[in-house]
């Protein structure tokens, strides 16, 4: 399999600085109950200046050559409003955010900033696992009258069901790397041993079953 230079810069990047954890062994336990080999926080990445230009620097390429410049940028809360304000940046374009929620007070705002009816908009963030909460944004942008281009994230888990969301919702998804080329990058560099592969391999085909295979 040919992987992507720089998604796989990126992978090794996000492993260098523990954004991403990987432990098939000891999984970690996400929100949802979830039994996980793989732990993402991309906002570590903000931590470190030429991690984040890289990715900033990604994100523009990503656009530009798959959708062309939009009108507006918009980060999903809360990992992808810092992204997104630096790609709005160096774009020179407005940016705005966006809530999972309307907020219960106030102005009830989901969409914090300027966006007129028409606007085209890309739509940014830091990681798709379901899709499910990167895609109540893309809902919100619509129903406020925007041309939702497309989504480009950092990194992606690859999941069969974010895969059926995104074109269930007509929104095209662009990352800048992914579980595969993040697990042959940690093989190559002795994150992980090649019998750990196999593992985390399963977990990302069957998520359900790999959790009872653990034992857990």
């Amino acid at each position: 399999m040919k992987y992507d230079d720089a998604a796989l810069m990126l992978a090794a990047h996000l492993l260098q600085i523990k954004a991403v954890k990987l432990s098939p062994k000891h999984p970690f336990t996400w929100a949802s109950g979830l039994l996980s080999p793989i732990y993402c926080d991309n906002r570590v990445t903000l931590s470190y200046p030429a991690v984040r230009t890289f990715i900033r620097q990604q994100f523009v390429e990503k656009i530009m050559q798959n959708f062309g410049k939009p009108d507006v940028i918009a980060g999903v809360a809360t990992g992808g409003i810092a992204q997104g304000a630096l790609v709005a940046q160096e774009l020179g374009l407005p940016f705005v955010y966006v809530r999972s929620e309307k907020k219960s007070h106030g102005m009830q705002n989901q969409i914090e900033g300027v966006i007129e009816s028409g606007q085209s908009v890309i739509v940014i963030e830091d990681l798709v696992s379901t899709g499910k909460s990167s895609l109540l944004a893309v809902d919100a942008l619509r129903e406020a009258g925007a041309e939702v281009k497309g989504m480009v994230a950092i990194f992606t888990y690859q999941m069969e069901i974010a895969k059926k969301n995104f074109e269930e919702k007509k929104c095209q998804l662009i990352t800048l790397s992914n579980y595969e080329t993040l697990i042959h990058k940690a093989v190559e560099e002795s994150y992980v041993t090649e019998d750990d592969l196999q593992s985390l391999q399963e977990w990302r085909k069957d998520q359900q079953a790999w959790q009872l295979a653990v034992g857990r």
